[in-house]
Order: structure tokens, then C-alpha cells, then sequence
């Protein structure tokens, strides 16, 4: 008899549920509508995850955006390290502030009308003379007093190696001034190149290189570091000037 009523159970047809009225409700009167409270947070965020066939395939998707997110984040983070701009804060004064210093000079030197070339390579042309005439007989000079056995040679690369060392110094700190100049005649940022750092870590050595003499009387062994230091500082140079003459192309 039971297996009887069990067959029949079976055997009956299954009437569809009936639709509870707050299911069949149009979404215009539902009361929690399905929308973000941080409007901006959830269009950031959003990302589409691909239709899983489980609820394994589903967990693997999470994770792989995830991942994804967490790479994102990474590659930004190393994108955003640089170097330049920790050295340009801790050595440079605001690009700001030297563009309201110069921009005087700058708007006279705008309405001389002077040839393009002139504004454009004037800089160039007379660093590389300072570089290459002061700071090389400069340079051959100060071997000559480290090297030489002739005592009168001696004396006169004495005489003239500081004053030579001293010149360059002078017009390259004016020569500075100069490029800057130059730059903002052309509306071009000063402090975001290469050569601009290379130029100002030359000139902080150039400092230090004409305190040193100062200190060989009691020191005698600073000699040798004096001498190294402005080889250093000629090399330094050799490439601020390759990094100019590429800044110069460049616009």
C-alpha cells in the first residue's frame, strides 16, 4: 500500500510555485535600489569577472583580479620613485622662485628681438669656452705643479692655476644664470634635465674644490684629494656638456 501511494506521489504532476507579490513588484517600487552609495569609488573599482561554470572557477577569477590589482599598484609605485626629483629638491631652490627672479631679465631679453640662434646657443658656445680653455690649461696646470721638476714652471702654474680655477668658477655660476635664461626665453622648464643637475653637483664640487687649498698647510695629504677631486669634477663637466648639447637638439 505504500508503494502504491508513493508511485501516485511520483507519478502526480508538479504545480508551479505561486509568485509572492513582492517578487513579482515592479523595480521602481523597490525600496533598497541596487546603487552605490560611493558613486565614484564603485566606477573605479568596477571590473568584470568572467562567468564561472563553479564556485571554484569563480574563487580562481577573484584572485586573478586581485593579483591583477595588486600588480597595478605595484607598477605605479615603482613608476613614481625617481631619484632626480628627491636630488632637485634637496640641492635646487623652487623653479617658481627662480622664475619670478629672472622673469624681468627674461622679458627684456624678449623684447631685444636678438636672432634665435644667438638665445638659443649663446650659452653653449661661450661654456664651452670657459670648459675647455680655463678649466683644461687649468687642469694641464695643476699636473704641471704636481709633476713638473722645473722650479720657475712650477712657480708660474702656481700663479696662474688658481686664478684660471677661480675664472671658471665665476662664469659658470654666470653661466648658469645664462641657461636658465635661455630656457625661459623658449618657455622650456629649468630644472627637469639632466644638465641642470650635472651643472649645479659641478658647481657644489667646484666649492669645495677651492676650500680645499686653504687647508694644505696643515693637512699636505689633501693635496692628492684636490687633485683626484678636479679631475672628478673635468670628467663631471665633460658630460654636463654632452647632456647641454643634447638638451639643445631637443628643442
Amino acid at each position: 500500500m505504500a508503494a502504491i501511494t508513493a508511485f501516485s506521489a511520483l507519478s502526480s504532476p508538479i504545480s508551479p510555485p505561486t509568485s509572492s507579490p513582492l517578487l513579482s513588484s515592479p523595480p521602481s517600487l523597490s525600496r533598497f535600489p541596487n546603487v552605490s552609495p560611493f558613486p565614484s569609488l564603485s566606477t573605479s573599482r568596477r571590473r568584470k569577472i568572467p562567468a564561472c561554470s563553479s564556485i571554484n572557477n569563480g574563487d580562481d577569477a577573484v584572485e586573478e583580479t586581485r593579483s591583477d590589482d595588486e600588480e597595478e599598484s605595484r607598477e605605479t609605485l615603482m613608476l613614481s620613485v625617481s631619484p632626480l626629483p628627491l636630488l632637485l629638491v634637496a640641492t635646487l631652490p623652487g623653479a617658481g622662485t627662480v622664475r619670478s627672479v629672472i622673469g624681468p631679465f627674461v622679458e627684456i631679453v624678449k623684447s631685444l628681438n636678438l636672432p634665435d640662434w644667438l638665445v638659443h646657443w649663446g650659452h653653449p658656445g661661450n661654456m664651452a669656452v670657459v670648459l675647455f680653455a680655463m678649466g683644461g690649461y687649468g687642469t694641464y696646470l695643476g699636473f704641471r705643479i704636481r709633476y713638473s721638476d722645473d722650479i720657475e714652471e712650477k712657480a708660474k702654474a702656481k700663479d696662474l692655476h688658481p686664478k684660471l680655477l677661480a675664472g671658471m668658477f665665476f662664469f659658470f655660476s654666470l653661466g648658469a644664470t645664462g641657461g636658465i635664461t635661455s630656457l625661459l626665453t623658449s618657455d622650456k622648464p629649468i630644472f627637469e634635465s639632466p644638465h641642470a643637475v650635472t651643472g649645479f653637483i659641478g658647481l657644489a664640487l667646484l666649492t669645495i674644490q677651492t676650500v680645499l687649498p686653504t687647508l694644505f698647510k696643515d693637512k699636505p695629504e689633501l693635496r692628492g684629494v684636490h687633485g683626484i677631486l678636479g679631475s672628478g669634477i673635468m670628467a663631471l663637466f665633460l658630460v654636463h656638456a654632452a647632456f647641454g648639447l643634447q638638451l639643445g637638439l631637443s628643442y
